[in-house]
């Protein structure tokens, strides 16, 4: 369900902020992807996360959300990687984004009432995903949803976001150009003479 892309400059103003988030000891699950580098030492998570703007039934949407948005399907999705908490702390230290996110969850909330007699959180998968997918699809969108496909918007951003910056995340791009070395490694192919050359200082 994630939907359409990130503009880059909203997603560069993000990472900029989760590189700072890196150093929130209230993390129980979420951590930043880099945060290894240069940090000999580990740190001590609690055990369980403590919400800094969301309110219980808030915090408890706003992980349903993330965890629709990226499952966990057969690798690790955005509940293991405390996606929710990434998206609390954001918010909490963002007001341009907290009156988007406040207003988004009330209008969520009434619009699932309206639907199915129940806030968003308390209904079953399939009608959270009836509610879902014409705010997160274009070719499913709905006249008067307008608000509720811009909130899906920002916390589709932030989701994917969240996701990416974590060590979770990153670990799932499982891609060599993402990965970091003690040391240059050396060419790969050794028994090339073209490649002689190469050595792992080159």
């Amino acid at each position: 369900m994630a939907g359409q892309g990130i503009e880059r400059r909203e997603v560069l103003r993000i990472l900029a902020t989760a590189a700072a988030a890196a150093q929130f000891p209230g993390f129980s699950k979420w951590a930043f992807a880099c945060g290894h580098v240069g940090n000999g030492a580990a740190q001590i998570k609690p055990a369980a996360y403590r919400p800094q703007f969301f309110m219980a039934q808030e915090y408890a949407t706003v992980e349903r959300l993330a965890e629709m948005i990226l499952p966990t399907d057969g690798t690790p999705g955005a509940k293991e990687a405390g996606v929710a908490e990434f998206i609390d702390f954001m918010v909490s230290r963002d007001t341009e984004v907290q009156y988007r996110f406040r207003t988004g969850l009330t209008w969520l909330n009434a619009h699932s009432e309206r639907a199915f007699g129940q806030p968003f959180v308390e209904l079953t998968p399939d009608q959270q995903t009836a509610v879902l997918e014409p705010l997160a699809y274009k070719d499913k969108a709905r006249p008067g949803e307008e608000d509720g496909r811009s909130f899906f918007k920002v916390v589709r951003e932030f989701t994917v976001t969240g996701f990416y910056t974590s060590e979770v995340g990153y670990k799932a791009l499982d891609h060599p150009a993402l990965k970091f070395y003690s040391e240059s490694p050396e060419c790969p192919h050794k028994d090339d003479p073209e490649h002689l050359h190469l050595s792992r200082t080159s």
